[in-house]
């Protein structure tokens, strides 16, 4: 059968239309994860944006665009991935003006913030302390920064990372800060593996970058989780 006759054949259709739907559940999790660290570090407003809304869009783009009727279903996967991590980071950047509106709430509670301990990442992606930094634009960028007090499902995280001691992820607020610290380009990366389920050659093909690249950042993320769980 050649390609146009697949085309118009309603059962090869069908059966591609149940492919896209199938691997599109893979997108759920990774999407409300997205938007739940986007909504806690005060990117997004709180339920303005759900997961169901996104990865329809998503699926219309993938119609729109072209498709390939023989795609099996890691590649309809992929490209999935490809387009709705590109409309989060496009909500992203068009919803970052919230971050700089401060509420009375958050006002009132600024001084506060002082008794937290703050945490950041360097340039080896490890954690450290703010006070140990002497570049007055680390200062300057954590400004009204607030860390959240992460409460999301810990387990995939710590079956993704071998963090046998699933409790321990809440000691010190570990999640919360690693999420506020890191930028969403980077725990975006972490995400795709923890909650895309996607390895390191996949997530490579959905963000455009190398697969070694890849695997240094989730290694980097894995040595500081578990080096603040001691």
């Amino acid at each position: 059968m050649s390609t146009l006759d697949k085309l118009n054949d309603k059962s090869t259709e069908k059966n591609f239309n149940k492919r896209v739907f199938s691997v599109s559940q893979h997108l759920r999790a990774y999407v409300n994860h997205r938007l739940y660290i986007a909504e806690s570090t005060g990117i997004i407003p709180k339920n303005m944006y759900n997961s169901a809304d996104l990865i329809d869009e998503a699926i219309a783009k993938f119609y729109e665009k072209g498709y390939n009727i023989d795609d099996d279903p890691l590649a309809i996967k992929l490209k999935l991935f490809k387009i709705v991590d590109a409309e989060l980071d496009n909500l992203f950047i068009k919803e970052a003006f919230h971050k700089d509106t401060l509420s009375t709430n958050d006002i009132l509670h600024e001084e506060l913030d002082g008794l937290i301990e703050k945490y950041t990442v360097d340039e080896d992606f490890d954690f450290i302390m703010n006070e140990e930094l002497n570049d007055i634009s680390y200062k300057q960028n954590n400004k009204h920064k607030h860390v959240f007090v992460y409460d999301d499902n810990n387990a995939s995280i710590a079956h993704a990372f071998d963090i046998e001691n699933i409790s321990s992820l809440s000691k010190k607020n570990t999640l919360g800060k690693f999420y506020t610290t890191t930028p969403l380009s980077l725990s975006g990366i972490v995400d795709l593996f923890v909650f895309g389920r996607l390895n390191y050659n996949d997530i490579a093909k959905v963000k455009n970058i190398e697969s070694k690249y890849v695997e240094r950042i989730l290694a980097r993320a894995m040595e500081s989780l578990k080096s603040h769980l001691d």
